[in-house]
């Protein structure tokens, strides 16, 4: 029976652990944002699946104040794979929330993610970026490579927000 009650223990903790709400940064600059962004780590996913090396962000503030975003990377064949989206604050308090979409109908976007900012280091040379489910994370830099203690940085911060960092591939 202690057996039983401790594996529950267990299992209660680490989902509360994953229930914790996801802290953003207090704000960022969407001017300084903008730019190029390398990827220097994310957790796997399917929409990335074919991407294998070389892959970059674009972050291009709009007049309408939406932000064009250009994901590209270079797929197993050798080929540039480019996709096009757009993304919008949804706290513009801290501009720190925003969603993302790279779907539209004739103009119209039905199907929006969620694109936090997690993580960012006060001169914008890299950044965290989540989602609150954690099922998607990405490490971002405006160089292809970090230092091991920029790294070391950015996995503390990640543990501290429930991540978890050997995820990070």
């Amino acid at each position: 029976m202690i057996k039983y009650i401790l594996i529950v223990m267990i299992i209660s903790t680490n989902v509360l652990a994953q229930q914790k709400e996801l802290k953003t940064v207090d704000y960022v600059d969407l001017k300084k944002y903008a730019g190029l962004w390398y990827e220097v780590a994310k957790i796997p996913n399917r929409f990335q699946s074919q991407c294998v090396k070389g892959t970059t962000a674009k972050y291009t503030l709009k007049e309408n104040g939406e932000i064009e975003v250009i994901n590209s990377c270079i797929d197993k064949d050798g080929e540039l794979d480019k996709t096009e989206g757009v993304a919008r604050v949804v706290d513009k308090n801290s501009n720190a929330k925003l969603e993302v979409s790279f779907f539209s109908i004739f103009g119209w976007r039905p199907i929006w993610g969620d694109y936090w900012i997690i993580g960012l280091d006060e001169n914008y040379q890299w950044a965290i970026v989540g989602t609150p489910g954690r099922k998607y994370g990405w490490i971002l830099a405006r160089q292809p490579k970090l230092d091991n203690e920029t790294l070391e940085k950015i996995y503390s911060i990640l543990k501290e927000q429930g991540y978890n960092p050997q995820d990070f591939k």
